[in-house]
């Protein structure tokens, strides 16, 4: 390990595609996705329908890309949709909820769980039909894992409670399922035991997974056939996109590997509150610590060479495959010499 280099805990966004993946791109068999389809990201597509237990996938370049799809086709102009306090659909995607989908948001409280509404929350939003002037709300966005909330995990149990809630609201259901797949590894289950009832889904490849570009939205055939076109609207369209599926495909034979990413993440957090810092508990793979001054210990972690983002007034550490837990080890020692936050 070199001493001197950076240890970067930013996100697991960080990760580079190597050897396996990259030999994968360059001898993957493409096509014009646009025109005829492309063999392999079909082949991508249809893995990722069966893994989340939907009918259909489309890839799409980003998972930004791929929310904005879904409500773009859930809502009207002038629709309310109810989203988690603090999801990325919110916070985090430049509001494209409103800007493209033409959503009014209403944030719900985390009165479940960290990052997680009550059915109860989700029936007071809702609301009851009323005059045509009222705001129509026809969709629930969820977020699992809730990357705000530290990467919090939604159960099984917890989601098939929030889903009969919308449905006894007349309310379609979206879930950003951008690290679902570190969600059902912390649950030892399927992602599918996550997704049931849903109307569509999003999931990044290009997380912990380690793919360089990617996420897929997933729904019924009749969602994607429309999703394909809005895809093509916002300039997604992909032509030879099977050399980035490839990496997909490769990316979806590590899901197993994930645990190490949350076993490192504990690692951390346990270092941490040892040297003083006020943790949350992580679910994930996800660590969240509360300081006195998050821009200060930003600039501090940085000069001590260990990199670090912010999410929800506190500073994020993302455990992923590009770092080591001795490479944990020694981030904690970098720490211990600047003090506790």
């Amino acid at each position: 390990m070199n001493e001197s280099r950076p240890i970067d805990l930013r996100s697991d966004t960080v990760t580079r595609p190597d050897a396996e993946m990259r030999a994968a791109m360059a001898g993957a068999e493409v096509g014009d996705d646009v025109l005829d389809g492309d063999p392999t990201m079909r082949e991508l597509e249809e893995r990722v329908a069966q893994l989340l237990g939907m009918e259909s996938a489309l890839w799409v370049p980003s998972g930004c890309m791929g929310n904005t799809i879904a409500l773009m086709l859930h809502l009207q102009r002038g629709d309310r949709f109810l989203a988690t306090r603090a999801a990325h659909v919110l916070d985090n995607e430049l509001g494209t909820a409103a800007w493209l989908a033409g959503g009014i948001p209403e944030p719900l409280p985390w009165d479940a769980g960290p990052g997680c509404p009550s059915p109860e929350a989700v029936t007071k939003a809702a609301g009851t039909n009323g005059p045509y002037y009222r705001l129509r709300t026809p969709l629930l966005c969820l977020e699992n894992t809730h990357n705000a909330a530290g990467g919090a995990v939604t159960g099984p149990e917890k989601h098939a409670a929030l889903v009969t809630a919308a449905r006894a609201a007349d309310l379609r259901v979206h879930l950003d399922g951008a690290r679902i797949w570190n969600a059902a590894a912390a649950l030892g289950g399927k992602p599918s035991e996550l997704t049931v009832g849903v109307d569509s889904v999003q999931a990044c490849l290009s997380k912990g997974l380690g793919a360089p570009v990617g996420s897929l939205v997933a729904g019924s055939r009749a969602f994607v056939e429309e999703a394909r076109r809005v895809r093509k609207m916002l300039g997604g369209g992909v032509r030879q996109g099977g050399v980035l599926a490839a990496a997909g495909l490769v990316a979806l034979d590590r899901l197993d590997r994930l645990h190490e990413d949350h076993d490192a993440a504990q690692q951390l957090a346990t270092g941490l509150a040892e040297l003083g810092w006020k943790v949350r508990e992580p679910q994930t793979n996800i660590v969240l610590a509360e300081v006195d001054d998050l821009h200060q210990w930003l600039g501090r972690l940085r000069e001590a060479g260990v990199l670090a983002s912010s999410m929800d007034g506190c500073v994020r550490f993302v455990t992923h495959r590009d770092v080591s837990r001795r490479e944990i080890g020694e981030a904690l020692r970098r720490i211990a010499g600047r003090g506790h936050g």
